[in-house]
């Protein structure tokens, strides 16, 4: 949920953690700071003014910090105290000397409180993060060196985390530790470069080598040295990142959201690419071919947008597989004993690969003996290496903390998955399978059409920024979507919306209406067309103000809809692809018109790497 950033090298860090933390800010920013290795001790800046008020302050000392070759820096998302200085990042032991950066959680925190204030080294600051350098500080007056008291922390430390720590007295020195959340290390040349995501170290270098669960591992000018949870020394091998560089800069627009909305036809495209060769579907996923002609069960666990991704996901698994799909949030799928046995795929949606409720969740499928697959977007992510095998999106960084391109690709991903699954089991044609196909090839150019109608969606939402409730129907697979959007308004806009089954309008949601209600309409020409224009109809009636979204030629909802903009034709069961992006464009528009922060919406952080 934080970010964190570290350099070690030749050139000034101060200039360069500043334009990591940047690429990560997205991560959390409630507050931020850096610590900086200077020939008297370490400097530490924090500020609650996020990444504007900290570079000011950096600026304000005159270049103190300038001769600093070695730094760490953090981007908060708040989890234990309140946004302010003093809970800010980094973190320092009572004397200073011992400074730290982290992301994620310590659960045992309140029992280390107890024990280091017993000790007389009581923390100040409201954070479970100031235990760490506390303990380290602690285990150093014991007798250990800097290294051991690093180790002996991390071992004493419950939960997901991943950290940078730095000592006063030990220039040129950085130790980190990973127990979950990623932490990558960027080979310069003699130099090198530290972060919680691939993306900031783009711009310096290309080979990235990830830390897995359980390693500490120093960093000096001779080098990365790594030692596994055995104490072991190994080797990370570094991989080639290929995102293009200007994945991560705006490049003229005025957000990351909207620059990532229109990026999707080139990410679909990149996914679908990955895997079809010609009508093929070419997953890769030889762990697991065996086992889907026998498979009685999948369990698809997610968070968020991801969770919605699952649910259009069962409609094709089901349509196109005939085997029976739940879909958990996986912050409930521990709680209702779910029934798993090595016929289940457990399948794990994450954008981030480091949601902690998903990764806990297939980790308990895996322990009852399902079989495990995940969908991830990030190289290096926790959930790759717990899951038997991982199919990867193509949709290259997504910054702005609402998921656009992430969310489309894992669909087309679902859309191959099940297509792949139906033909090794035999339930379904070939001439379907080649009908989707085609369809999926046809999406990039249709989602340009529709970037094509954005004028017409801004128009839209000007006329809407001011209503203070939204109602999202669709049928079938399109009430996922439904739900989709409405999380969007919601979560850029700060406006209440909800998504329902049209189906349900009648089993309460139809006393919310009156004029004051904004209701969005899916109706694509499919099998549920007719229902769904007779439930539009009944809100009409009872003075529903409705937007609706259509296929092309569509007239019968004259009179019925305020506003109807119309969408390429395209196979039902791809329809969920297409339909995503006006919704997500509707939403940025709106909150553009509020006035809302739309890459960085109050409360929200991009990965929630705590349960």
């Amino acid at each position: 949920m934080c970010g964190i950033a570290g350099y070690l090298g030749t050139r000034s860090a101060s200039p360069i953690l500043l334009d990591c933390l940047k690429q990560l800010e997205y991560r959390g920013y409630d507050s931020a700071g850096v610590g900086l290795q200077l020939a008297d001790g370490i400097q530490i800046t924090r500020s609650v003014d996020r990444l504007s008020g900290l570079e000011a302050k950096l600026g304000r000392l005159n270049g103190q910090g300038s001769a600093a070759r070695v730094g760490i820096g953090h981007t908060r998302w708040a989890t234990h105290g309140r946004p302010s200085e003093l809970n800010a990042h980094p973190q320092s032991s009572l004397d200073g000397k011992v400074v730290v950066v982290h992301n994620g959680i310590f659960e045992n925190f309140l029992e280390l409180r107890a024990e280091l204030s017993a000790y007389g080294l009581s923390p100040i600051s409201q954070t479970d993060t100031e235990c760490f350098p506390l303990l380290v500080s602690m285990l150093m007056r014991e007798g250990m060196d800097f290294g051991q008291a690093f180790a002996a922390a991390v071992r004493r430390m419950r939960g997901n985390y991943s950290v940078l720590c730095l000592h006063a007295e030990h220039p040129d020195r950085m130790l980190l530790a990973r127990s979950g959340p990623t932490l990558g290390v960027g080979f310069g040349v003699g130099e090198y470069f530290v972060a919680s995501d691939a993306a900031p170290l783009l711009p310096h270098t290309r080979e990235v080598a990830f830390l897995e669960d359980g390693d500490v591992a120093e960093l000096n000018l001779d080098g990365l040295t790594v030692l596994d949870r055995n104490a072991a020394v190994v080797e990370r091998a570094s991989v080639h990142i290929d995102w293009e560089l200007g994945a991560v800069e705006l490049n003229g627009y005025r957000h990351f959201m909207h620059k990532e909305i229109f990026e999707q036809p080139e990410a679909l495209a990149r996914t679908l690419e990955a895997h079809l060769d010609g009508d093929v579907v070419a997953l890769g996923l030889s762990e697991l071919e065996g086992s889907f002609r026998d498979l009685e069960h999948i369990a698809i666990v997610a968070c968020g947008t991801s969770w919605h991704a699952g649910l259009v996901g069962k409609f094709l698994i089901e349509q196109l597989a005939r085997v029976p799909v739940d879909v958990d949030y996986a912050s409930e799928f521990r709680y209702r004993s779910p029934i798993v046995s090595n016929r289940t795929l457990a399948l794990a949606i994450t954008q981030s690969g480091e949601t902690a409720d998903t990764i806990a969740a297939l980790r308990d499928a895996k322990q009852c003996g399902a079989r495990t697959l995940a969908i991830c977007n990030v190289v290096g992510a926790q959930i790759a290496r717990l899951a038997e095998a991982t199919l990867f999106t193509r949709a290259g960084p997504e910054i702005g903390v609402a998921s656009t391109k992430a969310f489309t690709t894992e669909l087309a991903l679902l859309a191959l998955l099940a297509l792949h699954i139906g033909r090794v089991r035999g339930t379904m044609t070939a001439e379907l399978g080649a009908e989707l196909v085609r369809g999926l090839r046809a999406l990039p150019a249709q989602i340009e059409h529709v970037h094509g109608l954005e004028d017409a969606i801004e128009q839209l939402a000007g006329a809407r920024q001011a209503t203070t409730n939204a109602l999202y129907l669709g049928r079938g697979s399109l009430y996922p979507i439904a739900l989709e959007g409405a999380l969007k308004l919601k979560e850029i806009s700060y406006i209440h919306a909800e998504g329902y089954p049209a189906g349900e309008l009648e089993h309460g949601p139809m006393a919310l209406i009156d004029p004051a209600l904004q209701v969005v309409a899916l109706m694509p020409r499919d099998e549920h067309r007719e229902r769904t224009l007779s439930n539009l109809k009944q809100a009409a009636a009872r003075g529903a103000k409705i937007v609706a979204f259509v296929s092309e030629g569509e007239r019968g909802l004259d009179g019925v809809a305020e506003a109807i903009l119309e969408l390429p034709l395209t196979h039902p069961s791809l329809a969920p692809i297409l339909y995503a992006v006006p919704l997500q464009l509707f939403a940025y528009h709106v909150a553009r018109l509020r006035g809302c922060d739309v890459d960085r919406p109050r409360n929200l952080a991009k990965s929630v790497t705590v349960e």
